[in-house]
């Protein structure tokens, strides 16, 4: 569905930074709704929030993965809370830290009432990873809503990231009976912003009816 065709685009004016936490009992209290950014280490989740919100520096940007260890909330206009959550499956981070890294995202995932949608990062240049398979049928088991966003769709050919995709559609098949909603984006090119952000209207919208 094109949600560009539903809503204007949503425009993001004073995105602020408002606070890290190393476990769910310091995340900061709100009702706002609240969108949880999540994927594997490296997958472009700091780039694309930068996209998201026009601020080049907002979430910061490292080129070693796996370094957002914290849950990090940023005020989007006073309307709703992003939550740029620590990558998972970083092979060279000790199995200790990926464990309790699992064990944040779980107690985040449970207990923030706030929390209305998961957006599940997939890294469009390679098939599907067992461990994003992993944490999306942990999601369907959760019950909790989630979209799939493919990134770095600038850094593939269209006809290998159609592989990809359709691929992910086979994976998911197996286990689901309707396909989650899928977006695509690059955080260079600014493609999928308007759909992510009219996705979040949207959303917001219905929760306020």
């Amino acid at each position: 569905m094109n949600f560009s065709l539903i809503f204007t685009p949503m425009k993001i004016q004073s995105p602020t930074f408002v606070a890290s936490a190393s476990s769910v009992t310091q995340c900061p209290k709100s009702d706002l709704p609240e969108y949880a950014f999540i994927g594997r280490s490296n997958v472009g989740k700091s780039s694309l929030i930068n996209m998201l919100t026009g601020r080049k520096k907002l979430a910061k940007i490292s080129s070693t993965p796996g370094k957002t260890r914290l849950i990090n909330h940023f005020n989007i206009d006073g309307k709703w809370l992003l939550a740029d959550l620590p990558g998972y499956g970083y092979a060279k981070v000790s199995k200790k830290q990926r464990d309790s890294f699992a064990v944040m995202i779980e107690q985040y995932a449970t207990v923030r009432e706030n929390l209305v949608c998961f957006l599940v990062l997939i890294d469009s240049r390679i098939p599907p990873q067992q461990i994003d398979l992993d944490f999306i049928e942990w999601l369907g088991d959760s019950k909790l809503p989630f979209v799939l966003v493919y990134t770095k769709i600038d850094k593939v050919s269209q006809k290998e990231k159609s592989q990809t995709i359709t691929q992910m559609h086979k994976e998911l098949s197996e286990y689901w009976d309707e396909m989650p909603l899928m977006l695509e984006t690059s955080a260079i090119k600014g493609t999928g912003r308007e759909e992510i952000l009219n996705f979040i209207e949207k959303t917001n919208s219905k929760m306020s009816q």
